[in-house]
């Protein structure tokens, strides 16, 4: 099973779908393996018993729930069946609402030997983005802050590059590359006019880039307005010829309600839930980082700290609504990490 959560780690970006591997054994002696790739390709246990061959007597050792579903490929429970595998171990069960146990029910009604919760925490780790959105509709939403050493998110000037270190901004990369779409918030598009691709390291693809607006401050040609998928999330309070300069460029504009702080963060996860998207990767200012973290909705958070001291006057995390001790939000260190000079640190939020 450590083999099979190794292999299905290899995907960086599997989204809608779970990261998934197998091995298949017979005799004590591994015959095939295989992982799933991203949506399209074939799912780990196909890749495995195409490798095998013949697996007629064999176990397979799956960290995930085989399906059941007809979706853009065949399912994989009936596939073992076929194959003449004898036993399935798997890590977890899928809480998709199409699968949610009746793939070891099948195989089980069909003589499999099936043997659950194998290394499952590590399976969960690994897949925690999906089994957050099948179970909440909503994206796994992870918060990037670039701090100084006393807290501060820029200088009182309000410049902020750079905190880190290109070592950090290549990382920050890589975890964008890893998300379904990038969000900031319209103070961030204005201050820095990013323009929120993969560029530090080798991609694939390119997540979508979402701005959060509530009143259409930010101009059409904001870097962010360039080529790929571009959703803005803004209120009513959005002048309409603000929404159709936005539409010109490319964007999907999304109204929704309002909040006493902007767009309503809830009906925007929902929104974004919709579209299928396992991650999100949060990188705006103070107020957006606030905004989420005061309403709860972060589930992750990559603190990169860079070595300098910026003193009073910058701006820094905001009233979280936090009085005493027993109000704070706890989390947990995933992974401590020394790029060149900074440091960081990532934690997710205990629940």
């Amino acid at each position: 099973m450590r083999r099979a959560l190794e292999l299905a780690a290899r995907a960086p970006f599997t989204s809608p779908n779970p990261k998934v591997g197998c091995v298949v054994v017979r005799s004590n002696a591994v015959v095939g393996e295989g992982h799933h790739a991203g949506a399209g390709s074939p799912h780990a246990e196909i890749v495995a018993l195409r490798a095998a061959g013949d697996a007629r007597g064999a176990t397979a050792y799956v960290t995930l729930e085989p399906c059941t579903h007809q979706g853009r490929t065949p399912p994989c429970a009936p596939a073992l069946i076929e194959a003449g595998v004898v036993g399935v171990v798997g890590a977890m069960r899928d809480p998709d609402e199409r699968v949610a146990g009746r793939g070891f029910a099948q195989l089980r009604s069909a003589g499999i030997e099936v043997t659950t919760g194998v290394l499952e925490e590590e399976a969960l780790a690994l897949n925690r983005t999906y089994v957050h959105h099948r179970t909440t509709g909503r994206p796994f939403v992870s918060l990037k802050l670039a701090l100084s050493l006393d807290g501060r998110l820029a200088a009182p000037d309000g410049s902020a590059r750079w905190i880190t270190s290109e070592r950090t901004r290549r990382e920050t990369h890589r975890r964008r590359m890893e998300a379904d779409a990038i969000v900031v918030a319209s103070g961030t598009a204005l201050a820095d006019d990013p323009a929120l691709t993969v560029r530090e390291v080798p991609a694939k693809r390119q997540p979508a880039r979402v701005l959060v607006d509530s009143s259409g401050r930010t101009p059409a040609s904001a870097r962010l307005f360039g080529p790929g998928e571009v959703v803005v999330i803004t209120t009513d309070a959005c002048p309409h010829e603000v929404q159709t300069r936005w539409k010109e460029a490319g964007a999907e504009v999304s109204v929704l309600p309002r909040s006493n702080h902007g767009v309503d963060l809830v009906a925007m996860l929902d929104a974004l839930g919709k579209r299928n998207w396992l991650e999100v990767y949060v990188e705006g200012g103070g107020l957006l980082s606030t905004s989420m973290l005061r309403s709860d909705l972060v589930d992750r958070l990559d603190i990169h700290h860079g070595p300098v001291l910026l003193g009073k006057g910058g701006p820094e995390i905001g009233e979280l609504g936090v009085t005493t001790m027993n109000d704070a939000r706890r989390w947990r260190l995933l992974s401590s990490e020394s790029l060149d000079d900074d440091v960081l640190m990532s934690y997710e939020r205990k629940r």
